[in-house]
C-alpha cells in the first residue's frame, strides 16, 4: 500500500468505526486533550473516563490546574498510579500560564519542553486539538505499525523506534491530522489488539506484512525480561481514640512524591522507636493480613500493623504529619496500597471508634 492508500483506509474506517463519544473528543481544547492524553499513557480508556471527568469537574482550565493546592491534584490523581505524572501536568500548567500567557504553544517541540510531555504526547495535543500535521508513536501506534512494517526488535529500543517514527511520518496525511491520529489509536485499541487482533476486519491488513506472514502476534518483539526484585516493609497504621490514622508526607521526588504515606519501617520493634520520636504512648497492637504492590521496576511487600495510640503528644500532627479522619476523609493525595490499608483499617476498627 501507498502512504496514500493507507492513510485513506484508515480515514474511511475512522468515518465509519472510529470513536467519536469520548470525553475529551466534545468542546475540544488543547487543556482537555492533554490532560487525556497524560491520564491515558499506561492506563485502559475505562479506567480513565470517571477520572477525567471529576478532574474537570475540579479543575476544568489550566488556570484553575496552575492555581490548585498540590494535595488537591494529588487526590485527583489517587488510583490512577504513576503520579510523576500529576505532579508534572501541575508543572507544565503553571509554565503555560507563566511563560505562554495561558495558551497552549502551538509546536510540537515547544509543546515536549513541557514537563511530562513526549514527542508522542506534544504530537497528539498538536493534531487532535490544533490540526497540525504532527505524528504520533504512543504504546497502541506503535503496535499497529510494527506489525504493518513486520519491524524486528523491541520498539524501546532506540534504533528501532526511529524507524517506527520514520514510518509513522510517511504515513501522517497532510488533511484530516486530527481525524486520523484518533482513528490510528483506536485501531489500536479496538483492532490490532495485544493477543487477539482482529485482522479480518482491519482496513489495512492487505497491506499488513505481519498478517501477510501470519505471524501478528508476534510483532511488536517483546521486552527482554527481567526478574522484578522483592522488597519490603511495614506500615504501621497507628489510630488514636478519635478513629484517626498517623500520616506523613512523601518527599516531592522519588516514589510516591509528595503522597501521603503510612510509616514506613523495617520491623516490629521499629514501631516503638517512632512512637518514642512522635511522643505517642502505644496500647494494644496485631498484624494485618499482608498487602503486595507491583511497581514496574520491584514488587513491594507490605506487612501492616493496626497500632492504638493511647496518648498523642499536642504537635504530633504538624509539618509533614497529620491525623487522616477515617469516618471523614480529607482530600489527599494517597498512594493506592496506603487508600486499601486505610480502608481495612476502617473496616477493622467498631464503628463507635470512627464517630
Amino acid at each position: 500500500m501507498t502512504p496514500e492508500q493507507f492513510n485513506g483506509a484508515v480515514l474511511a474506517w475512522y468515518d465509519q468505526h472510529g470513536r467519536k463519544d469520548l470525553p475529551w473528543q466534545q468542546g475540544i481544547t488543547p487543556y482537555r486533550v492533554w490532560v487525556s492524553e497524560i491520564m491515558l499513557q499506561q492506563t485502559q480508556v475505562s479506567t480513565v473516563l470517571n477520572y477525567f471527568d471529576r478532574f474537570m469537574q475540579a479543575l476544568p482550565s489550566v488556570q484553575d490546574l496552575a492555581a490548585a493546592p498540590e494535595d488537591e491534584v494529588l487526590h485527583l490523581w489517587t488510583g490512577l498510579g504513576y503520579y510523576t505524572r500529576a505532579r508534572n501536568l501541575q508543572k507544565a500548567a503553571q509554565i503555560v500560564i507563566r511563560e505562554h500567557g495561558g495558551e497552549f504553544p502551538r509546536s510540537v517541540e515547544q509543546l515536549a519542553e513541557l514537563p511530562g510531555i513526549g514527542r508522542s504526547t506534544a504530537g497528539a495535543i498538536a493534531s487532535l486539538s490544533m490540526g497540525l500535521r504532527a505524528p504520533i508513536l504512543d504504546g497502541n501506534v506503535k503496535r499497529v505499525l510494527a506489525r504493518y512494517a513486520a519491524q524486528p526488535g523491541y520498539p524501546g529500543e532506540p534504533k528501532v523506534a526511529a524507524q517506527l517514527w520514520q514510518l509513522a511520518e510517511t504515513l501522517t496525511p497532510q488533511e484530516r491530522v486530527n481525524h486520523y491520529t484518533q482513528a490510528m489509536m483506536d485501531l489500536g485499541a479496538t483492532l490490532c489488539t495485544r493477543s487477539k487482533p482482529s485482522c479480518l476486519l482491519c482496513p489495512v491488513r492487505a497491506g499488513c506484512r505481519a498478517h501477510l506472514l501470519g505471524r501478528e502476534t508476534a510483532f511488536p518483539e517483546a521486552k527482554p525480561r527481567k526478574a522484578l526484585p522483592q522488597k519490603r516493609t511495614l506500615m504501621p497504621l497507628l489510630v488514636n481514640a478519635q478513629g484517626e490514622v498517623l500520616l506523613y508526607r512523601r518527599p516531592s521526588s522519588g516514589l510516591w512524591g509528595g503522597l501521603w504515606s503510612l510509616p514506613e519501617l523495617d520491623d516490629p520493634s521499629a514501631i516503638d522507636t517512632l512512637a518514642a520520636e512522635r511522643q505517642l504512648q502505644l496500647g494494644e497492637r496485631r498484624a494485618l493480613a499482608p498487602l503486595s504492590h507491583t511497581f514496574s521496576h520491584f514488587q513491594l511487600a507490605i506487612e501492616p500493623w493496626l497500632v492504638t495510640v493511647e496518648q498523642a503528644a499536642p504537635g504530633v500532627a504538624e509539618g509533614e504529619w497529620l491525623w487522616y479522619n477515617l469516618a471523614s476523609p480529607p482530600r489527599l493525595g494517597l498512594a493506592a496500597p496506603v487508600k486499601k490499608l486505610l480502608k481495612r483499617a476502617a473496616d477493622e476498627l467498631p464503628a463507635g471508634e470512627l464517630s
